[in-house]
């Protein structure tokens, strides 16, 4: 009797144990949806830091010296091409000006007597009445009359264009920058600080940076850089306020020179201002996007990072297997576009991957595609 239960004992026990072990691993096991993973098309954007330039920024400098005598335009004035900027003192040079006119008519005089003279001289040669030396030197002397004419002219001239350097004129259509000097003050072609910067602003010139890796996506594309340019989608301007720029870009030319400091190719877009509410100098975000064929697209949820890197969740054998994989993100802050540790067909765990660990069961919920 005592040798039955005893039997029995142990039997109730290793049933227990065994019911224990099957709760265990039943336990272990992951339920959770899975995704099996296929090649699509997507639309990506990507976002690069611009700075904005005028189509055409003119800084502006005096050509002479002197003192502010007149401002003639207002910061944030619209201008065109030849308008009166500044003019400088233009007495010092009116002055000048008319004694270089004074010298040159001196100096056709003498010229003038000196011709006479030379004339003169000939007509006595021909009758051997002077000498042939008096005969040079009577042409000599109206070679130099001749030269002295000339540096009198070239003064003359120098002094009119002096005088007229003291009208300050736009060189372009555009808009006034700031004025720094104001009337009176003292200014010359050394001075640091230009007077004002003219900025032909009808289009935007917004300058970006891409990597070659960045770049090298559309040139496999379409064949070649100038192809890449002639080829790449318009482009959208996000201004610094965060807000959309409503008109669309095009890129005017990309640089054949990568920056060895920067690693990176140098962008130039153009975009209209015909509303002029963009401004040179101020900065935003240049995006575009890219219709991307055949790639794998997997949800954040399905990832996890660890040591700055991106690892899922493989199924193999009905068991997990963490894989690290690079990814690249996309737009709607939802989804990653995988570049490499995946391959079409694999099945990954979609969702519940932080309580995850390698080689537990996976009891698949759900299965998509």
């Amino acid at each position: 009797m005592k040798i039955r239960t005893t039997f029995l004992g142990f039997l109730g026990l290793s049933l227990l144990s065994f019911s224990c072990k099957e709760q265990e691993q039943e336990r272990l096991k992951f339920k959770s949806e899975t995704l099996i993973l296929k090649e699509m098309n997507t639309d990506i954007e990507q976002t690069y830091s611009a700075t904005l330039t005028g189509q055409q920024d003119v800084e502006i400098y005096p050509q002479v010296s002197g003192v502010i005598s007149k401002i003639c335009v207002k910061e944030g004035q619209q201008v065109n091409m030849g308008e009166l900027l500044f003019i400088i003192d233009q007495r010092p040079y009116k002055a000048a000006l008319q004694r270089a006119e004074a010298n040159t008519a001196a100096a056709k005089s003498r010229v003038e007597t000196a011709a006479l003279t030379y004339k003169s001289k000939q007509a006595l040669y021909k009758e051997n009445i002077i000498s042939e030396y008096e005969l040079t030197t009577a042409h000599n002397e109206l070679l130099e009359a001749r030269a002295g004419q000339a540096q009198a002219e070239a003064e003359e001239e120098s002094a009119r264009n002096n005088l007229s350097y003291t009208e300050i004129c736009s060189p372009s259509n555009g808009v006034i920058g700031t004025l720094p000097f104001r009337t009176g003050a003292l200014v010359s072609p050394s001075i640091t600080m230009p007077l004002t910067t003219v900025s032909d602003n009808n289009r935007m010139y917004v300058y970006f940076s891409m990597t070659e890796n960045q770049i090298r996506p559309y040139i496999h594309e379409f064949g070649s850089l100038d192809s890449t340019v002639c080829n790449m989608p318009d482009i959208r301007l996000q201004l610094n306020d965060g807000t959309m720029y409503e008109m669309s870009g095009r890129i005017e030319s990309i640089s054949g020179i990568i920056n060895p400091k920067t690693g990176t190719l140098s962008v130039r877009s153009v975009f209209p201002n015909r509303k002029k509410v963009l401004f040179s100098g101020s900065h935003g975000n240049v995006i575009i996007s890219h219709k991307l064929k055949n790639v794998l697209v997997i949800p954040q949820s399905a990832t996890y990072e660890l040591q700055d890197k991106i690892f899922v969740y493989k199924v193999e054998h009905g068991k997990s297997v963490s894989t690290s994989v690079s990814v690249e993100r996309l737009n709607d802050g939802n989804n990653y576009i995988v570049r490499s540790g995946l391959e079409p067909g694999d099945t990954i765990v979609k969702e519940g991957v932080g309580v995850l660990r390698d080689g537990m069961e996976i009891s698949i919920k759900q299965t998509t595609k």
